[in-house]
């Protein structure tokens, strides 16, 4: 096999920069070790920037998320049984945040390459990258089969690699012990998830900080919420019988004014770990890493698939320019650019994760000023302000 560009992984970053090149004229085989029905059917999170929006919009995918997906003007911080609203579209001239979910996402990116005659290899194994630092990269893997197992073995050869595997792939790993540079940071804490039927609780996300931990409230459509809140990752979901959960819930998030959250039947449970990871460079020879697979941020900050599509909108641009003109001054520069996105979403992450989460050994010193920070949020506009234009994402770089 042959094409231009060979990409591991069928997450946003791979499938995005795949729709990408095909609008530029540029070829691309994806491989994915999992199933179309297992990535379509994997309920992750979805708080999509208004740069993202743009661009999906901007590139023809955007009608179902237009349509299906939630617009919020604002968040909420609840600390001290007070809710304080952050006004994102005011502060930001006019900017918001869409809640679209990244397997609807998926479904979207999957049936644009489909529709448009794109490869995408579903349900692969034993994948493997080769001669990466040379002028002819492969990729091999074994095709067909139940995941792949079984299958003959195939050769991709291609000009360039895109690692867009996540954060357990293999193409991290291409890159030579002597070029990177990892950055790793385990948070002591994770999320409890749940997924709930249930009617919407409140209009827009609620980030609460209370003495017994961090909750989320966040929403998928009119029936299906999304609720999170701190505990050991080291715990078992098998010690959370739903009316715990709901009486945690209900204790974290109340409220002077006697809101009271929505309940309904749990059809999910789940922990997530907390953590942070950088890559340094993120790229080597002709294989290029975008999204998980170079970096983790903490979800507070919501920044993951937003990071995703932002890595691949400027690996697209230099490859573009390559095929155009054998040019490779803007796929030198592809870590560089990629890299000063990505330290600014790991310090807003980090920040709103210290600001609302409770750390375990605190003599207390640390929740007092965790309470001082967010009264300063929510009292100067100016602060709010950094925090809104953050959280609706800072203007995307170009090369």
């Amino acid at each position: 096999m042959r094409t231009q560009v060979g990409i591991v992984g069928a997450g946003p970053a791979g499938l995005l920069l795949s729709h990408l090149l095909h609008l530029r004229g540029i070829e691309s085989v994806v491989l994915e070790i999992r199933s179309r029905a297992e990535i379509e059917s994997t309920i992750r999170a979805g708080v999509l920037e208004q740069g993202t929006v743009d661009l999906l919009a901007q590139v023809g995918l955007g009608e179902r998320m237009k349509r299906e997906g939630a617009v919020h003007r604002g968040i909420a911080l609840r600390f001290g049984g007070r809710t304080h609203r952050i006004d994102l579209h005011e502060l930001t001239c006019g900017k918001c945040i869409t809640l679209y979910a990244q397997h609807e996402v998926l479904k979207d990116l999957i049936k644009a390459r489909l529709e448009a005659g794109g490869q995408v290899l579903f349900d692969v194994a034993d994948v493997s990258v080769h001669d990466t630092f040379g002028k002819a990269p492969k990729i091999r893997f074994r095709e067909g089969g139940e995941g792949g197992k079984g299958g003959e073995p195939r050769e991709l050869s291609c000009d360039f690699v895109a690692g867009c595997d996540g954060f357990h792939g293999i193409c991290r790993s291409a890159l030579p012990d002597s070029v990177r540079r990892e950055y790793p940071r385990i948070y002591p804490f994770g999320w409890f998830g749940i997924l709930t039927r249930a009617p919407r609780s409140t209009p827009e996300l609620i980030y609460a900080h209370h003495d017994r931990g961090f909750a989320l409230v966040s929403t998928r459509s009119p029936e299906i919420q999304r609720l999170y809140f701190q505990c050991d990752p080291n715990d078992d979901v098998a010690n959370w019988p739903d009316e715990r959960i709901w009486a945690e819930l209900q204790a974290r998030l109340a409220a002077e004014d006697g809101w009271k959250l929505h309940e309904g039947p749990i059809l999910q449970k789940s922990i997530i770990a907390m953590r942070s990871f950088v890559i340094e460079p993120m790229q080597h020879g002709r294989l290029f890493l975008a999204g998980d697979a170079a970096h983790i941020v903490p979800p507070t900050g919501a920044k993951g698939m937003n990071l995703a599509i932002a890595d691949v909108r400027v690996l697209a641009q230099g490859l573009e320019q390559y095929f155009a003109s054998g040019s490779t001054a803007l796929l030198d520069r592809y870590s560089e650019v990629c890299l000063r996105r990505v330290w600014r979403a790991q310090r807003f992450s980090r920040w709103m994760t210290e600001a609302t989460h409770r750390f375990e050994g605190d003599p207390g010193v640390g929740a007092k000023l965790q309470l001082a920070e967010l009264d300063y949020v929510t009292s100067s506009r100016a602060a709010a302000t950094s925090l809104a234009e953050n959280y609706v994402g800072l203007p995307l770089d170009g090369p």
